[in-house]
């Protein structure tokens, strides 16, 4: 039987952040040159796609400026946290040294690396949190003797209801722990 157990977990590298980043980025800088072309009463039409001859600086100008400037700044955020895999990490369950190792990285600087250890005895049981609605949750917790829960599931696109009690029920049987919250 194996005695190490290792559960990848995707951070911000998946595909429906590299499209978001990719749309907001090209409609961002779409916005914010023809702002500041409007601005400096300058036409581009060989390259343009779009015609903003009738823009004028106030109040159209102005505000698309603002948007673009919006935009290009939440690009560039959902690029850096691309390109440093924010939220990728694993979670390892080993019973050779009886160590639960939770590891996630996170932005530059100080607290980059998040690793959490627990003893497995420590650990009392596997908890599972499903709540249905607009913002559904569909979570799996390790808790603690002193009763804290720490969240061990991957954030993104919900999972089924199904996928998610067969990985908690897997786990705690991994460990040889209860199982909490199971439908």
């Amino acid at each position: 039987m194996k005695k190490i157990k290792k559960d990848k977990i995707l951070g911000s590298r998946r595909f429906s952040n590299y499209w978001w980043a990719a749309t907001i980025s090209v409609g961002g800088l779409s916005f914010f040159l023809i702002g500041i072309e409007s601005y400096l009463e300058l036409s581009f039409n060989d390259i343009s796609i779009f015609d903003h001859q009738n823009i004028m600086f106030l109040p159209q100008g102005a505000v698309m400026t603002f948007y673009g400037m919006t935009g290009v700044l939440t690009s560039l955020f959902l690029w850096y946290t691309i390109i440093f895999d924010v939220g990728s990490g694993y979670n390892e369950f080993n019973q050779y040294n009886g160590i639960i190792t939770i590891f996630r990285l996170g932005f530059p600087g100080k607290n980059r690396v998040l690793k959490l250890q627990y003893k497995i005895n420590e650990v009392s049981s596997i908890k599972i949190n499903i709540q249905e609605g607009l913002s559904p949750k569909r979570e799996i917790y390790l808790k603690t003797k002193d009763r804290r829960e720490i969240p061990i599931t991957k954030v993104g696109e919900p999972v089924s209801i199904d996928e998610i009690e067969n990985k908690a029920r897997e786990i705690a049987l991994f460990l040889k722990i209860r199982l909490e919250g199971a439908t």
